[in-house]
């Protein structure tokens, strides 16, 4: 996720400062890890040093003293752009699951194990139940009642990703003897 566009579309209903950005941010996506004020701060001066937002000023509420931010006429125009942009669907996945079943293997390999997929075999399964337990977290985050329909969608979204996880994580069990034999050929 491009934190850059988020804070500029979140500016786009008006000049906020840092605090409510953030604050905003994580009710918009819930399900997103955590912005940090760093982060928060380290975006809004790029932004500005870019010409995408401008300091409108400052302000208390009684506060400690607070910079507000808006976005410009160019920084209105780079949301346009990068909303109206096709996310290309990756042409690989990095998959650190695969790679260390692979690694079990290898490991296995050096080792002299006799059953060089038990210890892959094993990782999958742990992996399996560790799934298992957030789609349950999810599912139960998502019919929670007054759930909102952001936090709704965002747990759908994961859901599909680790129902996806745990269907080839079952697939990848079942070859692990043909994987096991590629891994030694190579």
């Amino acid at each position: 996720m491009s934190i850059r566009h988020v804070l500029l579309g979140l500016l786009a209903g008006g000049s906020s400062h840092g605090y409510d950005l953030k604050r905003r941010y994580d009710e918009r996506f819930p399900q997103a890890r955590p912005l940090a004020y760093g982060q928060v701060y380290t975006t809004l001066q790029r932004l500005v040093r870019d010409g995408l937002a401008a300091v409108e000023g400052t302000d208390s509420d009684g506060g400690p003293e607070r910079t507000l931010y808006r976005s410009t006429d160019e920084g209105a125009r780079e949301l346009a752009r990068w909303a109206a942009e096709i996310a290309p669907p990756a042409p690989f996945v990095a998959n650190e699951i695969f790679a260390k079943v692979v690694v079990a293997i290898l490991v296995a390999t050096a080792a002299g194990d006799t059953d060089r997929t038990a210890d892959a075999a094993g990782y999958l399964q742990a992996q399996r139940t560790a799934h298992m337990a957030r789609l349950r977290e999810l599912t139960t985050l998502k019919t929670t009642p007054g759930a909102g329909l952001g936090t709704v969608l965002s747990a759908d979204y994961a859901i599909a990703h680790l129902d996806a996880d745990v269907r080839w994580m079952t697939t990848t069990a079942g070859r692990l003897t043909s994987l096991t034999a590629e891994v030694d050929a190579s």
